[in-house]
């Protein structure tokens, strides 16, 4: 009888910790995911009693392998837009319940049947004051080894951005940007190849431009803002500031998505999202959120320099992605 109660004991304490009482949170690392653990995860855990684990930085071809493999080991993932979409059309993410994630006040722009958005951001032209002799004003500059010597760094990965500044850099108009003309691109990008220092998270963007590793380059307005937090002597220009969002989405086969739904409505709340603003630097996609903000909060996001700004075009980069990412790690590799 003892054995027979010791074995029901332990098929009990089984079936308890196999329990949606843990989810995990994998996002970009740094200063970013700091703030969202913060805003979200910790208030998160406080309400609901769900501990929420941290991995990262999100890797995309990680997120397809789990999926395909049937071995999810992510529950709630922060991407960008056009993988997003992309990833949907792929089969590769579960659908947002609406009934528990509140719909009413986020940003229709940002809002898909799979996906949510996390936070709204601008690419700015960053420098470092001390290893740059005067003051880059537009993307052009990174491209005048004479004018401005000195490392430069982009974004690593295929993705919206790097492209698109080169053919700013290279004359075309911000309304003719699409579709992209990559030959054009990459011919201009030639010019600076031997100088460019690639980043692959935020962190190592700050990093990169905090040390003057790299005299100035591409970053997300938040990491320049995180800099400017810190006392780092850096610059930036908002003109042709380029915008974006990041969203959150559940990977198909999540083993927590209930619990995953219930965090998307936290990190999506009005309050939350007001939180990670102030933190972060960049802009709430819950319409509410500014009236829980400090006016001068409000001023230093990115939807307040709309003069010149640039829309990063999703749908197209959803559609065209795997074509412009064949060729872009290609010419990386040359």
């Amino acid at each position: 009888m003892k054995l027979i109660l010791t074995g029901i004991l332990a098929a009990l304490l089984a079936a308890t910790a196999a329990r949606a009482d843990e989810m995990v949170f994998t996002s970009w690392g740094g200063t970013t995911q700091e703030a969202q653990t913060k805003s979200w995860a910790a208030p998160f855990e406080a309400n609901s009693g769900i501990k929420v684990l941290q991995d990262g930085p999100t890797d995309y071809g990680k997120l397809k392998a789990m999926v395909e493999g049937g071995s999810v080991a992510w529950d709630v993932v922060d991407v960008e837009m056009d993988f997003a979409i992309k990833a949907a059309k792929d089969g590769l993410l579960e659908p947002i319940d609406f009934n528990v994630v509140p719909k009413a006040d986020l940003d229709p722009r940002f809002t898909t049947e799979h996906a949510v958005g996390s936070f709204y951001y601008s690419f700015v032209l960053a420098w470092n004051k001390g290893a740059v002799s005067g003051e880059p004003t537009g993307w052009a500059d990174m491209f005048d080894l004479t004018k401005f010597p000195g490392k430069r760094t982009f974004y690593k990965w295929s993705a919206p951005g790097v492209i698109e500044i080169a053919l700013l850099a290279d004359g075309v108009p911000a309304d003719k940007l699409y579709p992209l003309d990559l030959d054009r691109a990459f011919k201009k990008l030639d010019t600076i190849k031997s100088e460019i220092v690639w980043w692959d998270s935020g962190a190592q963007s700050q990093q990169l431009i905090a040390s003057g590793e790299a005299a100035f380059g591409q970053l997300w307005n938040g990491r320049v803002f995180a800099l400017e937090q810190d006392g780092a002597d850096v610059g930036a220009s908002w003109k042709q500031n380029m915008t974006a969002a990041d969203v959150l989405v559940i990977p198909k086969g999540s083993k927590n998505k209930a619990s995953a739904m219930k965090f998307l409505a936290t990190a999506t709340s009005a309050k939350s999202q007001a939180m990670f603003a102030e933190a972060s630097g960049y802009a709430p996609i819950n319409t509410a959120a500014k009236a829980e903000m400090p006016a001068d909060v409000v001023k230093s996001l990115p939807d307040a320099y709309v003069d010149g700004q640039i829309n990063l075009d999703m749908n197209y980069w959803a559609e065209n992605r795997d074509k412009i990412a064949e060729r872009w790690y290609a010419w990386q590799a040359k």
